[in-house]
């Protein structure tokens, strides 16, 4: 286990847990005690948990992981996908990104896709986001058009959600979205944890003319608290090769193509 994956375990367990002894919680990570209490510090200059003595506990964040603290998991298959989400993009698009760590690596796999470098008298692509750290990475780029909507920033993950966001996508057309996920099922459909962030997805979703979830096989089969979109609104699913064949199968079933990295 490496220091972002020891990172997250730590935030999970004190989260689920409200409060963490430092010895206990080496023996169960199988790290040594010093190494858990370097952790701790480290989450603890963050505001991200209080220590105490012999442990620590839950501080007042959301644990809903802040985006930079959930980059690490299962990193490898995300940079897959994002490549081959990225491949999705063609020149004079216009598309939509949400937020999220998948997505995040979506947005740096387009942004340096060596055919859309190619200067010109306009740009190569439009970009609409929420994401606020997506929007960063791409302002930047001279052959990248970036539209961001308004709204109220989460902290967990950068996105933002609201009224204030719906006037923007209420007046555009998306070519596609790249629609990061929290949970998709085949008969179920699309969901995310946080209401506000499902509710301007949704709209995303209903201004494009291409649905494209993105999502790694952990977050396959299942759902979470509240609906983006219904499974017949989604075109392209984008996954890594570990997902189960059954669960591709169901989803190719219901009309997806179905991409695997």
């Amino acid at each position: 286990m490496d220091r972002h994956e020891r990172l997250n375990a730590l935030l999970d367990m004190v989260g689920q847990r409200d409060r963490i002894d430092v010895e206990a919680t080496a023996a169960e990570l199988d790290v040594s005690a010093a190494t858990v209490r370097r952790d701790l510090q480290h989450l603890a200059e963050r505001q991200l948990l209080t220590r105490t003595r012999g442990g620590a506990v839950a501080s007042n964040v959301a644990y809903d992981l802040p985006l930079r603290h959930k980059a690490a998991r299962n990193a490898p298959q995300k940079q897959r996908i994002a490549e081959a989400a990225a491949e999705l993009v063609e020149r004079g698009m216009v598309a939509g990104l949400n937020g999220g760590t998948t997505i995040t690596e979506v947005g740096r796999a387009i942004a340096t896709r060596q055919d859309l470098a190619e200067r010109g008298e306009s740009p190569a692509l439009t970009v609409v986001t929420n994401a606020l750290n997506i929007a960063g990475d791409l302002v930047v780029r001279h052959n990248i058009k970036t539209v961001v909507t308004g709204g109220v920033a989460r902290q967990q993950s950068f996105e933002l959600t609201g009224p204030l966001a719906v006037p923007v996508l209420e007046e555009i057309t998306l070519d596609l979205v790249l629609l990061g996920v929290d949970a998709v099922d085949p008969v179920r459909g699309a969901y995310a944890h946080h209401e506000g962030e499902a509710s301007i997805n949704r709209l995303m979703v209903s201004r494009a003319r291409h649905v494209a979830v993105v999502a790694d096989s952990s977050k396959l089969g299942g759902y979470a608290f509240a609906r983006i979109c219904a499974t017949s609104e989604v075109h392209t699913l984008v996954t890594d090769a570990e997902a189960e064949q059954s669960v591709l199968d169901a989803f190719a079933a219901e009309g997806l193509r179905v991409i695997t990295a």
